[in-house]
This record gives structure tokens, sequence and C-alpha cells, in this order.
């Protein structure tokens, strides 16, 4: 399957066909990472990474998959890239297309990495925005076809905020591939009709199913697979942790939530979580808010079942595969 020059900017874009390709080719590359086998490709060649919002799995991902190719990379952090402020985003494209064989960005709108795309001419990737996260959903894939042998069928549930990028996302990755997607959560943090409208027309191709409910029990009875995020991303308000504490406290991934699921329910997470008190947020709404825990139980996190650092380190096979792909395999 030939990829080479497509941007990677939501699967939306992507067929089932070319999604299940890149996973064969994630799989077969982290196979050759165990094994030794050198990947360098497309030596010779560098890319740009564009970081709006910091990340260590992004950007590790990114700079590790790219080094395993064969090329170099240039990180832009929030404060070294003139992107929107001193220089257009049509600009900036312009110049770094001339100069970088592909180009990652991570940040807020989704309109920014689109605009990025269209004048770049070369691969643009998106690492996150506020409305997607493809790369996210490669690697979460290939842990649910790791862990089950299968994609078709499986059962997963997100609980929480689900009307940005994770929610979004995942709705999108599940209805295409063929897995039952819950969206688990208070009424007004449902994703959007439009897209969930999207969704149950991929859904009916694929024989996947669509469900939004607010009853934890009823919507993770029999899942296999369990999903939670953080509650407030990164750039919004501080002001509205207190809300979706309150709100979103019912939909902690706990224990009990795991027994109504099931014996074979795995638990995936994107990462960073506040699952105890370790962190400097956590540490401050614990003391806010006199909790130790937010949106999944320390014992949950813990468990064998947690499959978040095999979900964490398919974030760099799964990127390596997007990058290799649209370069040219």
């Amino acid at each position: 399957m030939d990829l080479k020059g497509r941007n990677f900017l939501t699967l939306k874009d992507y067929s089932p066909e070319e999604i299940t390709y890149l996973l064969d080719l994630a799989a077969e590359l982290k196979d050759k990472k165990k094994k030794g086998i050198p990947v360098d490709i497309h030596r010779g060649k560098n890319v740009a990474l564009i970081f709006e919002k910091t990340s260590t799995r992004t950007r590790c991902s990114f700079e590790v998959a790219a080094h395993d190719l064969g090329m170099g990379t240039t990180y832009l952090d929030p404060v070294s890239s003139q992107i929107g402020k001193k220089e257009s985003i049509a600009d900036t494209a312009r110049v770094l297309g001339r100069i970088y064989e592909g180009i990652e960005y991570r940040g807020y709108g989704q309109e920014i990495v689109e605009e990025l795309a269209r004048h770049a001419g070369v691969p643009v990737w998106n690492g996150l925005t506020n409305e997607y996260h493809p790369t996210q959903m490669l690697a979460d894939l290939l842990t649910i076809r790791e862990h089950f042998g299968h994609l078709k069928g499986i059962r997963l549930v997100y609980m929480g905020d689900a009307r940005y990028n994770m929610g979004n996302s995942l709705m999108i990755a599940c209805s295409k591939m063929g897995l039952d997607f819950v969206a688990c959560a208070p009424e007004k943090y449902f994703p959007n009709e439009e897209l969930v409208k999207q969704c149950r027309e991929y859904a009916a191709a694929s024989g996947a199913t669509i469900t939004l409910t607010d009853d934890v029990m009823a919507g993770t009875k029999g899942a296999d697979v369990v999903y939670t995020d953080v509650w407030v991303s990164m750039g919004e308000p501080d002001e509205v942790w207190e809300e979706r504490i309150h709100d979103l406290t019912p939909y902690r991934v706990t224990e009990a939530v795991m027994e109504n699921a099931g014996e074979k329910a795995i638990f995936l997470h994107c990462l960073p979580s506040f699952h105890d008190l370790k962190t400097k947020i956590g540490k401050e709404m614990g003391e806010r808010f006199g909790i130790t825990e937010m949106e999944v139980a320390d014992q949950v996190f813990e468990a064998p079942y947690s499959k978040v650092f095999d979900e964490a380190e398919n974030r760099m096979h799964t990127i390596k595969a997007v990058m290799a792909a649209t370069l040219g395999v």
C-alpha cells in the first residue's frame, strides 16, 4: 500500500484498510526493534517537530522513531517557534517544507495543523490538537490487537469527558475498525452530535456500534477495554478543575468498574495520569479538594490488567510506522 506523501491529520482521512496497514507495519517495525534489526531507510532526511503543547511521550516517540529511521530532528518548543506570532502559519509551513522532509505539529486548534498541511508540500503529522489525537489511536489499536488478537467486536468504554480529542478520536477509530464504542459520561460531556452522526456512518460499514450513556454500571458491563484520560486538558483555565471533579468523580475508573466489566477487561490511559498525589498538580488538587486520585484509582492503574505502559511504548512504534509510510517505505 502506497501512502507516500500523505498527511496524517485525523483517522477520518484513512480507510480501515490503510489503518490496518499502518498497524501491521508498526508491528513489523516493533519486532525488528526488539531483534536489533536496523530500519534506517530514511537516512539523510530531517523532520521538524513543532510543540506548542509540551509532551513526554509524543516528543520522545517522534525523536526515537526518527532516529531509528536514520533521520535528524529539530525540536521547536513553545517559545522557539514564531508560528502564528511573528510569522503566519502558511509562511512557516512553506519555510519548513523547503528544509525538512516532514513536519510534526502538537498544539491547539485542528485548523492550525490543517493549514500547515495545505502549504508545507511535505507530509504533516498531527501529534495532538484540541480536536484529534490520531497517533495515540494507532498505539491504542495496536495495544488492543496485541492483547486480544483482534479488533472487530471488541467493546471499548471511554469514561470521563468525551467532548475533545480523546473521546472524538476513539469514537472515530472504533467505528472505522469495527469496535463497539461506548462514551460513559454525564450528558453534557458527550461528543458533538455531528461527529456522532458521521461515526455512526462508519460504524454501519464496519459492523460497530456507538452508545452514549450516563449509566456507569450499564455502560461498562461486559467491556473489553475501559479507557479514561485526565479531566482537565493542557491549556484549559484553572477554574474548571472544581467543575470537572464534581461532575466526573462518579465516572472514575475504580476496581468496582473493572469488576463490572469482567475478568477479561483491560485498562488503558493515554497518560499522564492523576492516580496518586505524586505530581505537582495531583498534590495541589488533593489539598484543594481532599482527594487522593482523580480519573482512575491507583489500584486500577497498578493492576496486572492495566496495559498503560505497553500502550505508551506503542506510541513510538506506531509513530515510526506513520513516518516510514508517508515518507515512502
